[in-house]
């Protein structure tokens, strides 16, 4: 059973992502690893290719189109290669940063810095987590303190996906801790700002191609121009923007989920063992019969939670089942990829080994899964 998520246009549009990908990723991922970096001139190649800022509104040089369908292609063409880095990277860009700039950037905000996120000229992070405060931000200590002309923030954040690259930074910090959820408020920092320095560019598990780093503000001076939204709305934008964040998660989980059930697939149906393909064996049979069932089922929640995003009807809820299952789904696929290829599974030459080290972030960043059953849990309990 496929998936009736696309149209036409997502179709053509998915012929491009793959020239894209071919092009520029497929014969750089090696050197990605290497360099613990993604290069600038793919995100520039991105840009001109049409892949970046989909939803940046004409006036400020993008399609304007709001259709995450498109995405959607795109996540799945960068699985199809197994390039999970990029994948996060982008997705960090569009879905997380970018969505943050839409949703609460004044006009004169928007003009300064939407039309690098279509280029690729600009690369975002979101600084949120920071070594003592991870899913519960209520206890970030990172602050900003109010001053004639702005606001003066201090603080140290960790784990931050494009930290190394990034142009501009959304940093969530504390204006006024007495005053609860309404104490938080997030400002925009840019490259080059007095105080602002980035640490050592973190030694992960997976990931090795997207950059992730350590981020200090050292008393550097945010004007008011940087403010992004009020005073004191942080939180509540946090809480708007997840749903969107998740469901990305989600999706990029699905269609790995794909991508490596399609590989090992076709590896033991030309594997032979004991005089026949290693498909052929029963166990190997049924385990895959029960993944491919498992995978299409959850491709058709995760389509249901696309269309009702593009409906404006994903709710907070729903994406955290959408990431719950899709991630904990994607680690059950890939670690049967891994033994179903035998020792070949356990080589970084082929593909499914690269996956089962990327893979394992999944079920922890955008909120831990223990966070998104507390979440599912607290809604069963008001239902």
């Amino acid at each position: 059973m496929h998936t009736d998520l696309f149209e036409s246009d997502h179709v053509l549009f998915g012929q491009a992502v793959r020239g894209f990908v071919d092009r520029h990723v497929v014969p750089n991922m090696e050197r990605w690893d290497h360099d613990r970096l993604i290069d600038r001139d793919t995100w520039k190649a991105a840009g001109a290719q049409g892949l970046l800022g989909l939803s940046v509104p004409e006036e400020f040089g993008g399609p304007g189109v709001t259709d995450y369908r498109f995405r959607v292609v795109i996540q799945s063409e960068i699985a199809r290669v197994g390039a999970s880095a990029l994948q996060s990277g982008f997705s960090t860009n569009d879905d997380i940063v970018l969505n943050y700039l839409l949703r609460h950037a004044d006009p004169t905000q928007r003009k300064r810095w939407l039309p690098g996120f279509v280029t690729g000229e600009t690369i975002g992070a979101i600084a949120m987590t920071e070594p003592g405060a991870g899913s519960d931000l209520r206890a970030i200590q990172t602050s900003a303190i109010a001053t004639e002309d702005g606001w003066v923030l201090n603080g140290t954040k960790t784990f931050i996906t494009s930290g190394v690259l990034a142009d501009l930074v959304i940093v969530f910090a504390v204006t006024d801790r007495a005053a609860g959820s309404r104490g938080f408020s997030l400002f925009v920092v840019e490259d080059g700002t007095p105080g602002f320095s980035r640490g050592r560019k973190l030694d992960k598990v997976g990931l090795h191609a997207q950059d992730t780093a350590e981020l200090f503000f050292d008393n550097v001076h945010v004007p008011r121009d940087n403010l992004l939204g009020e005073i004191g709305g942080g939180f509540t934008y946090l809480m708007q923007s997840l749903p969107l964040e998740r469901l990305g998660i989600g999706v990029a989980a699905q269609v790995s989920a794909e991508a490596v059930l399609g590989w090992t697939l076709d590896y033991v149906k030309q594997r032979r063992a004991f005089g026949k393909a290693v498909a052929e064996f029963q166990g190997v049979g049924f385990t895959l019969a029960e993944l491919a069932t498992a995978v299409e089922v959850s491709r058709a929640y995760i389509d249901r939670c696309v269309r009702a995003f593009n409906a404006g009807t994903l709710s907070a809820v729903d994406a955290a089942k959408a990431k719950l299952w899709a991630t904990e789904l994607q680690g059950k696929v890939i670690d049967a990829g891994v033994q179903l290829h035998g020792g070949y599974g356990y080589m970084m030459e082929y593909p499914v080994a690269k996956a089962f080290l990327d893979a394992r972030i999944q079920r922890i960043y955008g909120g831990t899964n223990e966070i998104m059953r507390e979440i599912i849990h607290r809604d069963l309990l008001r239902a």
